[in-house]
């Protein structure tokens, strides 16, 4: 049995539904993670976990129990929020052990307890400080150790990083993964954000219009996208529409509309008039002045339409027909060299058969 089991549960607000029958189980000591964009639903399943909302139809199990009729202080849950709720008045060590003062638990218990995850968050120099003496980072490692220090069974935490600059926001992000580990307690993290879902997660869902779009390991979300919306919500993606012309065993050939036809890999059911998009990540894109393709990959000569450089990479947009952009990647690899290409250079781009997959939906 798993530890959460989220069955048919739809929440409505008046005539909107923002919650649409999702099913979903978590697994004792995963890091879960609810991914989609503003108004998908993701919060509100998660306040629903909390006991902040009541499920319309459905059933939130929790050990088996079902939390229902369960009120939000007598759950085995604690909720982190994006703006952490610390006590301004009293210090680190204080916010920390204020949960346990109200369960009533003895001075010399709470000590021990608050001590043990004042070291486990790193801010054991740091309990007499106040919360406005911190960093933001500080401050949310306090807010989640106040919500561990009496051991829930289920974390949740609801767009905790997002308050903080993108180097800190990376930082914590290691934080979590690793303090999800020592501690060993079920986290449920939602966020909008397609990286942080990606860096931290052991599985995600991803949600769209209150519904599940997909839910599996983030190798396979990013790598095997089920559908349009995933492929293009997660990371930067090619989505090349296109018509199925011819199905043989593991192989199909798809005619991607104004350029010709490319193979890909069969998918269920695939026959030939099916239309759909090719999804293809920029980084599985070759580019070069010019190419040897190999005989298992698609090839067309095209020319760069606009680049993005990243510091770390750079996106070149090649156009390989009238109004067909295929977006790549390359390293910047090369010390001094921020850009190989310019606008309207030239250029070939190649990937493998392999390396895209048809998507009907």
């Amino acid at each position: 049995m798993s530890l959460l089991e989220i069955k048919n549960v739809v929440k409505r607000f008046g005539d909107y539904t923002a919650v649409n029958n999702v099913s979903l189980n978590v697994e004792a000591g995963e890091f879960f993670t609810l991914l989609g964009p503003s108004g998908c639903g993701k919060t509100t399943l998660l306040r629903m976990l909390a006991g902040f909302e009541q499920p319309d139809e459905g059933q939130i199990l929790l050990d088996g129990q079902d939390m229902s009729r369960v009120p939000p202080e007598k759950r085995p849950v604690h909720t982190v929020f994006q703006s952490y709720a610390l006590f301004p008045h009293m210090t680190v060590r204080d916010n920390i052990a204020f949960p346990l003062k109200m369960a009533g638990w003895d001075k010399a218990r709470i000590g021990s307890q608050v001590e043990e995850l004042l070291e486990d968050v790193r801010l054991t120099a740091f309990g007499d400080r106040f919360p406005h003496e911190l960093s933001g980072g500080q401050r949310q490692r306090v807010a989640i150790a106040r919500a561990l220090v009496d051991r829930p069974r289920l974390l949740l935490l609801d767009e905790p990083l997002s308050a903080l600059d993108a180097k800190l926001r990376e930082e914590m992000q290691i934080e979590l993964i690793n303090l999800q580990k020592e501690v060993g307690i079920t986290f449920v993290y939602v966020t909008h954000d397609q990286g942080e879902a990606l860096a931290l997660s052991h599985r995600i869902a991803v949600m769209s219009q209150g519904q599940v779009e997909q839910l599996d390991i983030p190798e396979k979300i990013y790598g095997f996208p089920k559908n349009r919306f995933v492929a293009d919500f997660i990371g930067q993606c090619n989505v090349l529409e296109g018509t199925v012309t011819g199905v043989s065993g593991d192989i199909m050939t798809v005619e991607i509309k104004g350029c010709g036809e490319v193979r890909c890999q069969s998918t269920p059911g695939a026959r030939e008039g099916q239309q759909g998009w090719l999804a293809l990540r920029p980084e599985k894109v070759r580019l070069d002045k010019e190419l040897t393709a190999l005989p298992e990959e698609a090839h067309f000569k095209g020319k760069v339409h606009d680049c993005l450089y990243l510091g770390d990479v750079t996106i070149y947009v090649v156009e390989v027909a009238e109004g067909v952009m295929v977006e790549t990647m390359l390293p910047n690899s090369i010390p001094g060299v921020a850009k190989f290409f310019d606008d309207n250079d030239v250029v070939e781009i190649a990937w493998r058969y392999d390396a895209g997959s048809f998507l009907t939906e």
